[in-house]
This record gives structure tokens, C-alpha cells and sequence, in this order.
């Protein structure tokens, strides 16, 4: 069967020109149909780079073709910031519509089609641990194309648009140390970790953790190596973070100056997860972390589940979640949780942002029950105010809890929320202007005061905000309601 073109209309992204079937006469093709979101098409990009270094004489390209979920996600300029935060290389054409998700008959994501260099469909896919059976296809898609005569002669060349640069890189999580006030960021696409000192609107880097090149590596704070790191915890001298590519969870040790792993063995655990001691074990993209008590509970994203971890004898096992994706309450076993991102602790409570069901939800920390106050369901999104019951966000990723409030940052409505669980109504604190009401030449237009920011941490009567696509950490004062950048010095 043919394979469908490419509509001629479609904007493309990470490319010089836009592309289509008929140009690509000859080149054995792979679409990626993905959206920047879900956990599971990142855990992917992986694969597509091996592919594309293996296949990188041949006439072999990679497409992605992003179908949104979220309507954020369907802004050009946010697909074109999570191209870079992911380092992909291959080009991007934008399927708002899902023009091209119906042509191709896909149902979820990530779904994989591969097209021959005649044209034709040979072979799809979905979900995730396909590298090596799209391996084998693609090889056999060169092979029997040269045996034909039909391969092309040379491959399409196509330069992609340069990186910006700037101090931090799409910053992820905070966290202040109890004891001496120093902040700490997750500089995740420059995969490292920031200590700073704050003082009114500046703050100096004290230290940098992490040699600032992509690894997996413990030592030194000059040696040690991470992979997009997410999450942060300060307790005692330990930094907890973690480590979110590199499936593990480590421990800075910031008297000595060290970094080691303190659970996971870097390989992506496949469900359902094993549960186990220090680096016997997989993990599955641990986004954010709380400290209660003794122990650490991770909000894994990649398997949808809440865990707990004993610092001292390096034991992680399951706390909550079936892992199956869903938005279901109930006792540990039994609620279904959906891409957890941040998480935070609430009296004898955890909190989370559920980021696939847009929820705000607790899980009690010695039953395991899951409880939800905000969110109805993986496609129930928006942005509402008012009462828990008809409250709506879109694709949450950070909470702070203080006393009865939770302050939320509500990524994907470029908003930060407060939820006050006892009126049970929630409130929105910052948010980007309405294009509607922008006028040329306003200024609070054009600053667009957040950008997908990942996370909230409210500290003396001030919110510290990892404004992760604007490359910056802002400060709000609750008092004077003022939003400033905190300088770096």
C-alpha cells in the first residue's frame, strides 16, 4: 500500500525546507508520531538516536510527527523549545489537526511507521522497547531497495536551525536547604546542578555539581556526570536528586563534595517494576522527590507510581500506584496514577501533581492511599478557578505545600496556582496575558511573565519559579505581588 503524503500545507520544524514523500523518492523513511507530554515518546528518542547514528550513510531519516494532546502543545514555538530541551535531530512536521495521525490509522502514542524507498508502507509499531525489531526492519528496507535499484544515491541533506545559549538551560526542580537558605536548580539540559545564595534579586553560584556534559558518572563535583536531572532534596549535608535519563536517584554528599548513586543501575525498568536494593535495580524516569521522615518518596513518572527509599540501606520498592495510566483513587494497589511529576509533603500526607490527568492529588504517607482534588481524567484539561470540583489545569509538574495551601506550577497554562484545601478552592496567582488582550508595544505582552514553568517553591513569604523555557529562575513576592528574575552572579 502507498504511503500517504505529507500535507503540503503542514509548518515543519528542526529542518531548512519542508519535506514530503515525493523528495524523499528513495530514502527508506520512519515516522514517529509523538507528542512533547508523554513520558513514553521521550523514553523513545533514545532509540531514534541510535537508529539515526547507525543509519547516518544511508539514505534513512527519521520524521516526527507531533500530534498534540494538550493545546499547549499545539504552539509551534513550544513544540520548537521541547526540540531542543530533548536534543532531537531529526526533523519535526506539526500535525495539530491529526491530519496525518488519521491517514496513518494511529491510535496512541508513540506509534511507528515505516515507509519504504519505493513509497510504500512496510512495517508499524507502538509503545516502547522496539529499537531492535525497527532495527531489523529498516535493515531490510535498505537491502532490499539497493538489491532493487531504487535506493537513492545519496542522502538528503537537511541543517538544522543552532542552539541558543544562555546560563541555565531549561531548568527543572528547586529546592532550598533548610539550614543555610542556598537554592538549589536542576540545570537539567546543561545536566547539572546549580548551588546558589540568594540576596534580594541576585544570587551567587557558589557551586556547580556536575561537569556539564551528558553521563553517568559518580565522583567529585568536577567528575561526577548526569543526564537531565530533575528533582532535588536537601536533608542534613545530603542533596538527593533525580537523575531523571539516567533512571537513578543520587545522592550529594555536600560536605565531601561528592556524588554517588544511590539507587538504580541506569537501565530503564519495563513494567511491571521490580523492586529492589541500590544499583540491582531499574528505575523508570524518577521526575521529583520529598523527604518524610526517614525516607525519600519519588514520584516516577515513566511508571506512573509513587515510590518510597531508604537512604541507609538503599532499599526502593512500590508505594503507590498499579502503573497502570489512569486517574483512579483508592488504597496503594489499586489507584491508578498518571505520569506523577512533582510531589511535595503535606502533614502526614503526600502531595502530587499527576501530570497526565492535569490533577492535584495526596496519597496518605503510611496507608498509601491516593485521594484527588483537582482532575477528572487524562483528557479533562483547561484553566478554571473556583471550587476542587470544577477546578481545571493543564499538564502540572511542581507543588509546594505550606499549612493548608498548595502552590502549583501549572506548566502548560504557563500559570502558577494556588489551592486552598480548606475552602477546597483554588486560585491563580501568575499568568501569561491573553493574546486577545495583548496590544503591540505592551510590555507585559511581550515579557510573557512565565514559560512552561516546571516548578514552585515557596520559601519566607516568597515563590522561587523554575521558568524553564524562558532559561530563567523568577522570584514572586506574595507581599508586594511583584515577579522578578533573580540574577545570577
Amino acid at each position: 500500500m502507498k504511503a500517504p503524503e505529507l500535507p503540503k500545507n503542514a509548518l515543519w520544524l528542526n529542518t531548512d525546507r519542508p519535506l514530503s514523500l515525493d523528495m524523499l523518492n528513495g530514502h527508506v523513511v520512519l515516522l514517529d508520531f509523538w507528542t512533547y507530554c508523554c513520558i513514553n515518546c521521550l523514553h523513545v528518542l533514545p532509540d531514534l538516536a541510535y537508529l539515526e547514528r547507525k543509519y547516518r550513510k544511508e539514505p534513512f531519516l527519521v520524521i516526527g510527527v507531533h500530534a498534540a494532546k494538550f493545546d499547549n502543545e499545539q504552539d509551534p514555538e513550544n513544540i520548537r523549545q521541547a526540540i531542543i530541551r530533548h536534543d532531537i535531530e531529526h526533523p519535526v512536521v506539526i500535525d495539530n489537526g491529526h491530519d496525518i495521525w488519521n491517514n496513518y490509522l494511529v491510535r496512541a502514542w508513540p506509534t511507528f511507521v515505516l515507509i519504504g524507498a519505493d513509497g510504500r508502507l512496510l512495517a508499524r509499531g507502538s509503545g516502547e522497547g522496539l529499537r531492535d525489531e525497527l532495527d531489523r526492519h529498516i535493515a531490510q528496507a535498505l537491502d532490499q531497495a539497493k538489491r532493487r535499484g531504487i535506493l537513492a544515491k545519496e542522502k538528503i541533506q537537511i541543517r538544522r536551525p543552532p542552539l541558543p545559549d544562555s546560563t541555565l538551560s531549561f531548568p527543572g526542580k528547586l529546592t532550598i536547604h533548610p539550614e543555610t537558605g542556598h537554592l538549589f536548580v536542576s540545570d537539567s539540559r546543561h545536566h547539572r546542578i546549580l548551588e546558589l545564595k540568594p540576596a534580594g534579586d541576585r544570587a551567587e553560584v557558589r557551586r556547580i555539581i556536575g561537569r556539564g556534559e551528558a553521563g553517568d558518572r559518580d565522583g567529585s563535583f568536577s567528575e561526577a556526570a548526569f543526564r537531565f536531572p530533575q528533582g532535588l532534596e536537601a536533608v542534613g549535608n545530603k542533596l538527593y536528586v533525580c537523575d531523571t535519563d539516567n533512571h537513578k536517584i543520587r545522592e550529594i554528599d555536600l560536605t565531601e563534595q561528592t556524588v554517588r548513586t544511590l539507587a538504580g543501575n541506569g537501565k530503564q525498568a519495563m513494567w511491571p517494576a521490580a523492586e529492589g536494593i541500590g544499583s540491582s535495580i531499574s528505575l523508570n524516569s524518577p521526575w521529583d522527590l520529598a523527604a518524610f521522615g526517614n525516607r525519600l518518596y519519588i514520584a516516577m513518572a515513566g511508571s506512573h507510581q509513587l515510590w518510597k527509599l531508604d537512604p541507609d540501606t538503599r532499599r526502593a520498592e512500590v508505594f503507590a500506584g498499579s502503573g497502570r495510566e489512569n486517574l483512579i483513587d483508592g488504597p496503594p494497589r489499586i489507584a491508578n496514577c498518571a505520569q506523577p511529576s512533582g510531589i511535595d509533603i503535606l502533614g502526614t500526607k503526600l502531595v502530587f501533581a499527576d501530570s497526565e490527568t492535569s490533577s492535584l492529588r495526596t496519597c496518605h504517607a503510611e496507608t498509601g492511599e491516593v485521594t484527588t482534588l483537582i482532575g477528572r481524567g487524562l483528557f479533562d484539561f483547561g484553566h478554571r478557578d473556583g471550587p476542587f470540583r470544577t477546578a481545571l489545569l493543564q499538564h502540572p509538574l511542581g507543588v509546594s505545600a505550606s499549612g493548608n495551601t498548595v502552590y502549583i506550577a501549572d506548566t502548560y497554562n504557563h500559570a502558577i496556582r494556588r489551592a486552598d484545601l480548606s475552602a477546597r478552592s483554588i486560585s491563580t496567582v501568575i499568568a501569561r496575558p491573553k493574546k486577545s488582550l495583548c496590544r503591540i508595544g505592551d510590555k507585559d505582552c511581550d515579557l510573557l511573565p512565565l514559560n512552561e514553568p516546571n516548578d514552585v517553591l515557596l520559601h519566607e513569604e516568597k515563590l522561587y519559579i523554575a521558568d524553564t523555557n524562558n532559561h530563567l529562575i523568577r522570584v514572586f513576592d506574595l507581599q508586594t505581588e511583584e515577579l522578578k528574575t533573580l540574577e545570577l552572579i
